[in-house]
Parts: C-alpha cells; sequence; structure tokens
C-alpha cells in the first residue's frame, strides 16, 4: 500500500503545487512498472492472506505445520515475484506500442487504460491480449479466495461459542472489505467499456483503487 501510494500521490501533488501536469516518458514507464509491480503483489498477498486465515480457522492444530516461516517466506516470494513478472510483462507491452494519438494522459498517474487510449488503433491488440492473461489469473486468485472463504464461513457457522464465531468473523471482515474494494474497484476500471468512460468516472475509480 505505501508503495502504490508513494509511486501515484507524491508526483500528482508536486505537479498540483508547481501548475504543471508535465511528466517525463521514462518517468511515466517507471511510474507504470512500480504501480503495477506493488499492485500485483497486494493483489497476491492478499491471496496468500485468504489461505493463512483458512489454515487457522478450518485445520487449526495444523496452522503452525503448514504456516511454519519457511512457507510463508516461499509465498511471500513467489507473491513478489509474480508482482514484477506482470509488472515487466505489462510495462514492456505497452511503452512498445507507439503512441501517435497526442501526449495528454487524463488521469492523475500514468494508468495504462489511458495511456493505450493515445496508441495507434493496430498496435492494440497486443496489449489486449497480456491484459486477457492477466484477467485469468486475477480470476483464478478470485476464485481461490471466494473458495477459501466459502469453508471459511461454513466452518465458522459449526462454532458453538457466539464469542468464537465473533473473533472468526472480526479477524476475516477487514481483509474481505479490503479485497472487495479492491478487485470492484479495479476490475471496473480495466474492464470497463469505453462507451461508459469519463475523465470524472475515471478519477473517483482510480482514488478508490489508487489510494482509499
Amino acid at each position: 500500500d505505501l508503495g502504490s501510494i508513494s509511486t501515484t500521490v507524491p508526483k500528482s501533488m508536486a505537479n498540483s503545487l508547481w501548475n504543471t501536469r508535465a511528466i517525463s516518458y521514462s518517468g511515466c514507464a517507471a511510474q507504470v512498472f512500480l504501480f503495477l509491480f506493488f499492485f500485483s503483489a497486494e493483489y497476491s498477498l492478499l491471496t496468500v492472506m485468504a489461505y493463512d486465515r483458512y489454515v487457522a480457522i478450518c485445520k487449526p492444530l495444523h496452522y503452525s505445520t503448514l504456516m511454519d516461516s519457511r512457507a510463508c517466506a516461499k509465498m511471500a516470494a513467489a507473491a513478489w515475484a509474480s508482482g514484477f513478472l506482470s509488472a515487466a510483462l505489462h510495462t514492456g507491452n505497452t511503452f512498445s506500442v507507439p503512441l501517435c494519438q497526442g501526449n495528454v494522459v487524463e488521469q492523475f498517474f500514468c494508468e495504462i487504460p489511458q495511456i493505450l487510449r493515445l496508441s495507434c488503433s493496430d498496435s492494440y491488440l497486443r496489449e489486449i491480449g497480456v491484459t486477457v492473461v492477466g484477467t485469468c489469473l486475477v480470476l483464478g486468485c478470485f476464485v481461490f479466495i471466494v473458495l477459501s472463504y466459502v469453508q471459511i464461513f461454513t466452518a465458522v457457522l459449526r462454532i458453538p461459542s457466539e464469542q468464537g464465531r465473533h473473533k472468526a468473523f472480526s479477524m476475516c471482515l477487514p481483509h474481505l472489505a479490503v479485497v472487495s474494494l479492491l478487485i470492484s474497484t479495479a476490475g471496473f476500471a480495466y474492464l470497463k467499456p469505453p462507451s461508459i468512460s469519463s475523465p470524472a468516472l475515471d478519477l473517483v475509480v482510480a482514488v478508490l483503487y489508487v489510494v482509499v
């Protein structure tokens, strides 16, 4: 979260204070890469956190075995590696297409959908292919999170004491809230049809999934 905000918000604030909207080409590419790196890693870590809660509630006696320090290190490394690969793939694809429709990005940071609006139409398909692959991976993680929580809530409802159920729900609800906000707003930003797009709507959605 700190990485994502530090990649986008300070530059936007500086531009606002100096009354400019300028960002260099290399600065824009770096911003896209770093934002996607932190964002993808966060989503992977949220998926790992769903598994952590599943083990803690559904298999409490095996928790110390399944979630020992070595397993946590491997999962964290996999999350950061997936973030790096995703960021490198999308950034390389986005900035390899020629931008022939001006240089104005209608957003407070360099966002891929806004950059692709500047690209030539015949070069757009490559990024669509990468986006489809990325979407499949995101949906895979989303299905994993949903299945984990189906098992979690099934187990929680079988807990006899009200205090025990409250403790389990209080551990899961903050994670669920973050996942729901992140997936719904980011999914809407990247997958919405162009016909319903507007600068004001794009700004609100971006603030939700980037800052809030």
